[in-house]
């Protein structure tokens, strides 16, 4: 099959359109409104007018005077509107030195005076909160407006001041925001009614993603505190009930289409990209969204975009026997970065252990490909090709054992120093207290000691709030107790929780408060405190028993995030996975980050993870690196331990939430010995449950009865089997007991046996004796079924031996 290549000039970029995307638009620019069409007369009696009016006289005469000249300025411009002629200046497109624009006009008339320069300059924000003109947004964030807290406070007076005054009083309410965060809220609002008009409820959500994608192309780092005002005025009610609850429901953008999953890897050859992209909407319903998306990695990435890379131009599925080879070879290996003992980063080629994983979806696509194309040839025949992967090289035996042995040998190394993690978690977060509790009670400039630490409290100009900046006199850089304090409790928690629970990474992000319940035990009436696990990888919900211990750690997991209130705060969580947020719950892991409390990310569990082992000096018996722990590893010690300890494995299943007791068996990580010693001690736990007259010393009477039990068995045709000190269930007939173990030495016995049974059968018959012909038969066919015993053991047996020479011959 030979296909035209056709180059898509694919436009894929990091950032995507997010307001529109997502049904909040921005409000469009306007070129005319009522301010902006007055005459020269009336504008400027309005604008000499309250509330333009300064505070004192010399100031208000420099402001007259600057706002002549800006009309003179404008006047001379072309357009019918004072917007239009800002717009036809070229001050709003010249972004931070706009300054030069009206200065070259006052030189052009005569007007050198830097009096002049500056009243002309600092009357422009006054016209600009008269809503004559609006400026563009990227003009305000590049630095227009140069005196950031006057020109909000102004607009603020001149537009809403009822609504910048409840705007106000909302970041005074938040004991969370600073005084610069404070600052930033109120010039951003500004600078969205400077540009777009009308009051502060007038703000829409497409205004602030507006304006903080203006911010982040002006500026390569844009101020924190972003958030801030989004969470501000959606509490408010300004931005309506339809928007997103928080700022980063708009970034994360959602789950991405087909076409937008495989155009990420800007594939060349556009006829395969469209078979890729209907390939992946053929197998759409029947997956979730994480799989659909590994999907798209396996076949956009690691398959068609690896071959052209390495072949530009290729159009056909149909590969020849070199170019999978070299494929399959590329794709056995990738590129790590490690950490050498020096310190360095550097990049290494290891094994991909999930090799065989990225076959299958490739061989997938062509088997696939083979099966529509009988039901739909017009759309799917043109694809068909072998397949490059055969059925063997998918086998996946002895990559699980190998995986299995891998997994074992990890969970070995890391559970019997689990203790010493528990305690460095611990300790850490006992000292990080004890040193933010010392900073906090000593002024800025003082030094203080805790913990055999001695710090100095640092001097900020502006500091952040619950920020507490410290430095060592001895030099060194700057450190906030706070995070360092923050940091080490949820290190802590998550050990903890992660530990005693052996719960998923994602069933812990979603603890919630309502996740701790009450079970009352019919037969005693005692309470048990429960811990309900919502359903994650397997949808199926589960209750686990709450320690002491861990009832103490999810107890100050609480008080922490409730403020000692008991109250837990509702907050939105992300399911990376399917891309989705949740509505608001009160999410036990949860922190606060740029004035508001977000749920603890998955990223951030095992960078605190990370964090905690490398404190404990712990080093990989295997490259020498820095152990890490990651929290899958808790789940495997978790219930390696468990059955270790005695928990049933069929119990440990339900407590993991596995469907399959093989899949628990594959967690579990058991020595031989332990095995054997795990044996033992059942076998110890069950006799204990057991009658103890029943493992006491036997009499000697008692004994001798036993050995007589084989020698009261021997009959005349056999050895009767039954168990010791058991009647006889048959009165002694022999011959019909299926327990008898027939002698073949009297073999000749039986047969006399059953002849003369045969002989009385005829006997009975002629005689009308029909009582005892149906008794005789049976010890007839018995007597018959012990013979047929004796000829089957007997019977020679035959050994089939191998048709190959030996090595001596």
């Amino acid at each position: 099959m030979s296909v035209a290549v056709e180059r898509a000039e694919l436009i894929v970029g990091t950032k995507r359109p997010l307001a529109p995307a997502h049904g909040f638009p921005a409000r469009a620019f306007q070129t005319a409104w009522p301010a902006t069409c007055l005459s020269g007369e009336k504008l400027l009696a309005r604008l000499t007018s309250a509330p333009f009016v300064s505070e004192t006289r010399a100031k208000q005469a420099k402001r007259v005077r600057g706002l002549k000249l800006v009309v003179g300025w404008l006047a001379d411009q072309a357009g019918c509107t004072w917007q239009e002629r800002w717009l036809a200046s070229g001050a709003d497109g010249a972004g931070a030195g706009w300054r030069r624009v009206p200065v070259d006009w006052l030189n052009a008339h005569g007007e050198r005076s830097a009096y002049r320069h500056d009243a002309l300059v600092e009357a422009v924000p006054i016209i600009i909160s008269a809503d004559v003109v609006r400026p563009s947004l990227s003009w305000l964030v590049s630095g227009g407006a140069s005196r950031g807290g006057l020109f909000a406070r102004t607009l603020a007076s001149c537009r809403d001041p009822d609504g910048f005054a409840r705007l106000a009083a909302a970041c005074d309410a938040d004991p969370g925001v600073s005084v610069v965060a404070r600052g930033q809220t109120m010039y951003r609002a500004a600078m969205i009614v400077a540009a777009k008009g009308g009051s502060l409820g007038a703000i829409t959500v497409g205004d602030i993603v507006e304006l903080f994608d203006a911010q982040s192309e002006a500026c390569s780092n844009p101020a924190a505190g972003r958030t801030l005002l989004y969470r501000l005025l959606h509490q408010m009610g300004i931005l309506g009930p339809a928007a997103p609850p928080t700022l980063r429901a708009l970034r994360t953008g959602g789950q991405r289409s087909p076409e937008e999953l495989i155009d990420r890897y800007r594939l060349a050859c556009r006829p395969v990209r469209d078979l890729l992209v209907d390939y992946l909407r053929e197998r759409q319903p029947a997956l979730d969204y994480n799989s659909l998306e590994s999907l798209a990695n396996y076949l956009g990435k690691l398959f068609w975009s690896d071959l052209e890379r390495h072949h530009p131009g290729i159009d056909s599925l149909h590969l020849s026997v070199e170019i999978a080879g070299a494929w399959k070879r590329r794709l056995q290996t990738l590129t790590k970065t490690i950490i050498t003992p020096a310190g360095e980063k550097t990049e290494v080629t290891v094994e991909r252990i999930n090799y065989r994983e990225c076959l299958t979806p490739v061989r997938a696509l062509y088997l696939d490909l083979a099966q529509w194309a009988v039901e739909d040839p017009g759309r799917w025949a043109i694809w068909v090709a072998p397949c490059p992967i055969g059925e063997e090289e998918i086998n996946r035996k002895k990559a699980k054992r190998r995986l299995k042995s891998r997994m074992d040998a990890r969970t070995r190394e890391r559970l019997p120093v689990l203790a010493v993690v528990v305690r460095s978690v611990a300790e850490r977060r006992t000292a990080a207290a004890v040193l933010l509790e010392a900073a906090r009670t000593t002024r800025p400039g003082e030094a203080f000691s805790a913990g055999g630490t001695t710090l100095v409290r640092s001097v900020v100009d502006r500091p952040g709030a619950g920020k507490v900046w410290v430095h060592d006199p001895a030099g060194g850089r700057r450190r906030d107790l706070a995070q360092e304090e923050d940091y080490c409790f949820w290190a802590w928690a998550i050990v903890e929780v992660l530990r005693a629970t052996g719960v998923r990474v994602e069933e812990l992000r979603e603890l919630s408060h309502h996740s701790l319940v009450q079970y009352r035990l019919p037969t005693t009436g005692e309470i048990v405190p429960l811990l309900q696990i919502l359903p994650s990888k397997t949808d199926t919900e589960r209750l686990l028993v709450v320690s002491p211990e861990l009832a103490e750690v999810l107890g100050a997991i609480i008080m922490r995030v409730s403020g000692g209130s008991g109250v837990v705060p509702l907050v939105p969580s992300y399911d990376t996975h399917e891309r989705l947020w949740s509505a608001p719950a009160p999410l036990l892991f949860q922190r606060r980050l740029h004035a508001e409390n977000r749920v603890i990310a998955d990223s951030m569990v095992r960078t605190l993870l990370s964090a905690a082992l490398a404190h404990t000096g712990l080093v990989d018996l295997e490259d020498g690196q820095p152990l890490r722990y990651t929290p899958h590893d808790f789940r495997r010690m978790f219930i390696t331990d468990a059955v270790m300890n005695g928990l049933p494995p069929h119990i440990a299943q339900v407590i993991a939430g596995h469907r399959d007791i093989n899949v628990t068996m594959g967690y579990l990580a058991v020595y031989p010995e332990e095995a054997i010693q795990a044996h033992l001690a059942f076998l110890a736990r069950r006799r204990s449950m057991r009658p103890s007259d029943e493992y006491r010393t036997p009499t000697d009477d008692e004994w001798q009865e036993f050995l007589g039990h084989f020698e009261r068995r021997k009959v005349s045709i056999g050895t009767c089997a039954r168990a010791f000190s058991t009647p006889c269930i048959h009165e002694h007939a022999c011959v019909r007991c299926p327990m008898l173990w027939p002698d073949p030495d009297q073999k000749p016995r039986l047969v006399e046996i059953r002849d003369n049974i045969a002989a009385r059968i005829g006997e009975a018959e002629r005689e009308g004796w029909l009582g005892d012909v149906e008794g005789l038969k049976i010890s007839l066919a018995g007597a018959q079924e012990k013979l047929d015993q004796i000829a089957s053991r007997s019977r020679p047996v035959t050994v089939a031996m191998s048709s190959r020479p030996s090595s001596a011959q």
